[in-house]
C-alpha cells in the first residue's frame, strides 16, 4: 500500500456530499494509524468550470491524465444518470481498467463505470431509486438493488449517499486490517462495519391520499401490528372487497397489501432490535406479528438482508 494513490473524479454539478466522503477518508494525513496512507488527489473529469451541489465552485488541480497514474479511482456519483458521460472519460476509466487499477462509485457512478463497459457479467448495485433504471439499460449487469455495496474485486460499486462510507471504510478494511479501519470509523462517527449485503432499509410506502381509506388501514395495521390479518379481514376492516382492495392498495404503494405488510413487520421488528434493554426474539416475533422465532428470521432476512441477531448486534441499544 505504499504510495498507493487515491484519485476522485470532479466534474460539473458535483454531488458535494459524494466527494466529501472520498475527501474525508483518503485526503486527510493519519499519521496516528502508523501505517502509509494514501495519497490523494483529485482531477477534472471535463474541461470548465466544476459547480458542485450548494454552490460551490471547485478547482481541481488535475486532469484525466491522472488516472494513468492512480491505483484506486473514485465516482462519488454522476450528475445525470440520463445523460451519457464524456467520451474521454470513458477512455480513461477503460484503460484504468485494463491495466488493474481499482474502480469504486458511489451511488449514480455506477453509470459512469457501466458506461465504460466494465462493469459486464458483473453484480453492482446503486441507489434504489436507480436500480430498475441501471438494470433496464444495462442488461449485461446483475444489479443487486438492496445491497449497500458490491465487491467484484477490482470493481466496488455502492448505494446512494451514506452508504458510499461504508464502501470506502470496507476499502481501508481490505488494504489495511479491521483495526485500521475500526479506528477511522470511529474518528468519523460512524458504525465500523456495516455489511455490503445489508439492505439499504427503503422508506415505508405511504399513500398520495393520506386520508382515503387505504391510508386509515394502513394506520390502523401498524397500530395492530401483533394481530393476524388476512387479506379477506384486510378488505372487511377497508369496507371493500379483496379484489378492489389488491387493487387500489397497489395503486397507493405500488405493492400488493400482504408484501406491505410483511415489510412493515419488519420494519417494526427492526425498531424493537433496537430497544433497550433487549427484548427475547420471541417477544420481538410476537410482538411484530411473525408468530416465531422461525418466521421472524426468514422474512427479516428476506427484507432486510441480514439475520434479527446480526442486526441487533450492530443497531440494538446495548450494541
Amino acid at each position: 500500500m505504499h504510495n498507493h494513490l487515491v484519485v476522485a473524479l470532479a466534474y460539473d454539478r458535483l454531488c458535494t456530499f459524494e466527494f466529501g466522503c472520498v475527501t474525508e477518508l483518503f485526503a486527510l494525513e493519519r499519521p496516528e494509524l502508523g501505517v502509509p496512507w494514501y495519497r490523494f488527489a483529485v482531477c477534472a473529469g471535463e474541461p470548465g468550470p466544476i459547480r458542485a451541489a450548494g454552490g460551490i465552485t471547485l478547482a481541481a488541480p488535475y486532469t484525466l491524465k491522472l488516472l494513468a497514474n492512480a491505483d484506486t479511482i473514485v465516482i462519488p456519483g454522476w450528475r445525470d444518470a440520463d445523460e451519457v458521460p464524456p467520451a474521454a472519460l470513458l477512455r480513461r476509466i477503460r484503460a484504468a481498467y485494463e491495466r488493474g487499477a481499482r474502480l469504486c462509485s458511489i451511488c449514480s457512478g455506477v453509470f459512469v463505470l457501466a458506461a465504460a463497459g466494465v462493469l459486464d457479467g458483473k453484480n453492482v448495485t446503486t441507489h434504489w431509486r436507480y436500480a430498475d433504471k441501471l438494470q433496464q439499460r444495462y442488461p449485461q449487469l446483475r444489479v443487486q438493488p438492496d445491497a449497500l455495496y458490491v465487491d467484484e474485486g477490482q470493481v466496488i460499486t455502492s448505494a446512494g449517499s451514506a452508504a458510499g462510507l461504508d464502501m470506502l471504510l470496507h476499502l481501508v478494511r481490505r488494504d489495511h486490517g479491521s483495526a485500521v479501519a475500526n479506528r477511522v470509523a470511529q474518528r468519523l462517527v460512524v458504525p465500523p462495519h456495516r455489511e455490503g449485503g445489508q439492505a439499504q432499509f427503503v422508506p415505508r410506502p405511504m399513500p398520495h391520499d393520506e386520508s382515503g381509506r387505504i391510508a386509515k388501514l394502513m394506520a390502523w395495521v401498524r397500530s395492530h401490528a401483533a394481530e393476524p390479518h388476512t387479506l379477506r379481514s384486510l378488505a372487511a376492516r377497508a369496507a371493500m372487497s379483496p379484489r378492489t382492495l389488491q387493487r387500489q392498495f397497489r395503486e397507493a404503494t405500488g405493492m400488493a397489501p400482504y408484501e406491505w405488510l410483511v415489510r412493515e413487520r419488519v420494519t417494526i421488528a427492526r425498531e424493537l432490535l433496537e430497544a433497550t434493554p433487549p427484548l427475547p426474539m420471541t417477544r420481538v416475533a410476537e410482538l411484530a406479528g411473525f408468530g416465531s422465532e422461525e418466521s421472524l428470521r426468514r422474512h427479516f432476512r428476506r427484507i432486510a438482508l441480514t439475520s434479527p441477531g446480526a442486526y441487533r448486534r450492530r443497531f440494538g441499544g446495548e450494541g
